[in-house]
């Protein structure tokens, strides 16, 4: 993974100091809290309905075991005991004291981590496959490209304050495991006839209160260039994007009401005249970027394992990802307990993952957007001692990628934007359909929940998505069928009228009945529904 230098330090050292002396102004009354907003709000310190909550940047999802201490310190030292993973590969602390925010700010520069650019108009967290690196399937590590792009974003003056929030995401798969065409740029590393590395540039999408899937306005840009374009991209934005209203101001909207063709006809003009300006990082720049990024030493070893335990067996088969190489899989720990919070860990928990990613995989993990963590480089002859110990911490769940495996935003328990929560209803949704032994048989189903339109539970991408909005003062939640945030992206579809808490836990274990009376040979619950419609599900739900 990358490793500070001396200006990488300094930059982020300055950055504290800067803080600490805005963040004492407020606490002596010399700034007024709408004087104080946008500069906490560049260091990722959100003001919520009970406290601070800080937001800490975790660069395409990697962190070592240093790291991962360090992060549950701060969770016993400066929150109460726990942190959050999130859908941005980040953590969330939701208890901070502003009078202790500059101290936690030094804790994380020792250890090469900050919360900058985690909130704001600007450009946000890079993120990426959390496979990257490992998975058999990729034309490369797109972690190189995701530093590269962090480090020219990063401070870039042009892009500070843009029209609204911007958020990119890099791969190098067929396989989105980063829900790439619903940011605001998705970028693949791909391959052209003469067999060349390159950028597949899809610009124009996200969720919230207009969600779309972004256009690939470019099928192939030269590694060599993909900064320029990048640039290019952004200056169109950051010249045309709506400044005048909030709920129209981010590129998907600018690139829908110019149209995709005139949007990318203006970004080729503009790409046009930066690449005689120098924008470029010299390549011996990414070069070395990628000597950070080079594959730990592999040993080869056994490729099966002793499968006699079932319960363990089950997480191998739910929890593990094929690797690059034989000996080794991916290990996903989950963050999703029955009853639990999703993407929620103890300080305990942490520093137990910590301690494992060091023993068992090359001082390396990452954090997914679907809210848990991967352990990307484990020996196969490993697997048991590793599985035993995770469990007996309550990190063994056997869920990855079914009904259990929930993604949830804090919502109105925390969030001062959510109508509703989000927490409970997972914990709630978890518990009826582990109690009724369902998980198993309705195999790959993924259910996301927002408690607000801005959709930080990525709703509109769940097979099954759950809305939490305010009706006349009462909480309530819209159901929506058929999305997906990997290569076979949609959006979902509203069933209908909403339902309150219950009522939706009702609906959920309709609609999945439905697909089980319905669903053919090896079809999963997204395949079904494309096949039958929505019509099946609203007559079930509302006849």
């Amino acid at each position: 993974m990358y490793k500070y230098d001396n200006y990488d330090q300094e930059m982020v050292d300055a950055r504290v100091a800067e803080f600490r002396d805005q963040a004492q102004r407020r606490l002596d009354g010399k700034l007024t809290e709408d004087q104080f907003k946008p500069l906490r709000l560049m260091n990722g310190l959100y003001l919520q309905l009970h406290a601070y909550m800080l937001r800490v940047a975790i660069p395409y999802g990697t962190l070592n075991s240093q790291q991962m201490h360090a992060l549950a310190d701060i969770a016993d030292k400066y929150d109460r005991g726990y942190g959050h993973f999130t859908t941005r590969q980040n953590i969330q602390y939701n208890w901070i004291k502003l009078e202790e925010a500059g101290d936690l700010l030094a804790d994380l520069a020792e250890v090469e981590m900050h919360a900058i650019q985690t909130s704001g108009n600007c450009i946000r967290n890079i993120s990426s496959d959390h496979f990257a690196g490992a998975a058999h399937d990729e034309l490369a590590d797109p972690r190189p490209y995701a530093e590269i792009l962090r480090q020219w974003s990063s401070f870039h003056p042009e892009f500070s304050y843009l029209p609204r929030k911007f958020k990119i995401a890099v791969i190098a798969s067929d396989t989105d495991r980063a829900a790439m065409r619903l940011h605001d740029i998705g970028i693949n590393i791909v391959k052209n006839d003469a067999g060349e590395l390159g950028a597949a540039f899809y610009v124009g999408g996200g969720m919230g209160r207009t969600p779309m899937i972004a256009p690939c306005i470019r099928e192939f840009v030269p590694l060599d260039q993909l900064v320029t374009y990048s640039e290019a991209c952004l200056r169109v934005y950051n010249r045309y994007g709506r400044r005048d209203n909030k709920y129209k101001a981010r590129i998907k909207i600018l690139v829908h009401e110019l149209g995709a063709e005139e949007y990318t006809r203006q970004v080729e003009e503009e790409f046009a005249h930066l690449l005689g300006s120098g924008v470029e990082p010299p390549l011996a720049e990414l070069e070395r970027i990628k000597t950070y990024f080079t594959d730990p030493a592999f040993e080869d070893g056994p490729n099966s394992l002793d499968r006699s335990d079932p319960d363990f067996a089950l997480w191998v088969d739910r929890n593990t990802h094929r690797h690059k190489h034989d000996s080794y899989v991916s290990a996903v720990i989950s963050l999703k307990p029955v009853g639990g919070i999703p993407g929620d860990a103890s300080a305990e928990q942490m520093h137990l993952m910590a301690d494992l990613a060091k023993k068992y995989s090359f001082d390396e993990m990452r954090v997914m957007h679907t809210q848990n963590i991967v352990l990307p480089h484990v020996k196969i002859a490993d697997l048991h001692a590793l599985w035993t110990a995770l469990d007996a911490a309550g990190l063994g769940y056997p869920n990855l990628d079914t009904i259990e495996d929930i993604i949830a935003c804090p919502g109105l328990d925390y969030c001062s934007l959510a109508n509703a929560r989000s927490i409970p209803l997972a914990q709630k949704i978890s518990e009826r359909f582990a109690e009724k032994g369902k998980t198993e048989e309705l195999g790959q189903l993924k259910l996301k929940i927002s408690g607000c339109i801005n959709a930080c539970g990525h709703h509109h991408a769940g097979h099954i998505g759950i809305l939490g909005v305010d009706k006349k003062g009462v909480e309530n939640y819209q159901l929506s069928l058929g999305g997906s945030e990997a290569e076979d992206v949609s959006l979902g579809k509203i069933t209908g009228r909403g339902f309150d808490e219950d009522g939706v836990i009702n609906a959920v274990e309709t609609v999945t009945d439905v697909y089980l009376k319905a669903c053919e040979g090896e079809e999963r619950f997204l395949d079904t529904y494309r096949r039958i419609g929505m019509e099946p599900f609203k007559e079930a739900l509302y006849d």
